[in-house]
């Protein structure tokens, strides 16, 4: 399904192909829900920096208009970040997924499910636990009668960013493509127990979006043995674009080295 709109400035996904010996390790950075990649392509360029090759996408329907967004689902999006994951797998490269907040738990999904194509994962700001509050437990009615709400109705904060900025995200949310989100979780939940592959969980106590308890979750809840937790004390949701971002860097350049055959 293609997207009816052009592709706001900023937005369109970024690829590099790496160089000296971080280039056997392919970093694919995901950007959140109703988001884009203004939001990740900093730090892909960064990676890209150290070496790794790197693919930022874009997810269906995102950066665009929010009504391409209401014509795609959950699958479409886990889809578009798995078909990067193999090509860059079958390109002989140990392959590394990011993602921040939805991104992060596209990640977990896959690791789950392609344990034998994805080397680690970083979920940062990652959403497991399933959302509180009475417009939640009344969406699957609220779906069927409302096409679309305000972001600050479902509980997203405008540029959640504690510096300033703008991340450029819809200032609207499609409801059924929420929905199939919330359907998800439960699913992507249990399969936390599955994942044995190493895992950066980067999270900010301070996250007017996603509540923290999903990512301590995500550390109680993995059975790898390699998991490292990193706090962004001064950062907020889009911690991609925040005070934090080097420690970011830092920390996912470590965990490609580690996994670098």
């Amino acid at each position: 399904m293609s997207d009816r709109h052009p592709i706001l400035p900023g937005a369109e996904a970024w690829s590099a192909a790496g160089s000296g010996a971080r280039a056997s390790v392919a970093i694919v950075v995901s950007h959140g829900f109703t988001g884009n990649p203004n939001s990740t392509r900093p730090l892909g360029e960064a990676l890209a920096a150290k070496g790794f090759a790197v693919d930022v996408v874009r997810l269906p329907g995102h950066g665009t208009h929010w009504r391409d967004m209401a014509r795609t689902r959950y699958a479409a999006w886990r889809d578009e970040v798995a078909r990067a994951v193999d090509a860059q797998h079958g390109a002989g490269k140990r392959v590394v997924v990011v993602g921040l907040s939805l991104g992060g738990t596209i990640a977990l999904d896959l690791a789950a499910t392609k344990p034998d194509r994805v080397a680690a994962i970083v979920p940062i700001n990652g959403t497991v636990l399933d959302r509180e509050g009475l417009l939640a437990k009344l969406a699957p009615l609220l779906e069927k009668v409302i096409p679309v709400v305000p972001a600050g109705m479902a509980g997203l904060a405008e540029n959640d960013i504690a510096k300033g900025g703008d991340e450029k995200a819809y200032p609207m949310v499609p409801t059924k493509a929420a929905g199939s989100v919330l359907r998800e979780l439960a699913r992507i939940r249990a399969g936390l127990a599955r994942i044995t592959i190493p895992a950066l969980v980067a999270y900010s106590p301070q996250d007017h979006s996603v509540p923290p308890e999903n990512s301590q979750a995500m550390l109680r809840m993995m059975s790898a043995a390699d998991v490292t937790e990193l706090r962004l004390e001064r950062s907020y949701h889009v911690a991609t674009l925040d005070h934090d971002f080097d420690l970011l860097v830092d920390g996912i350049t470590a965990l490609g080295e580690r996994v670098a055959t």
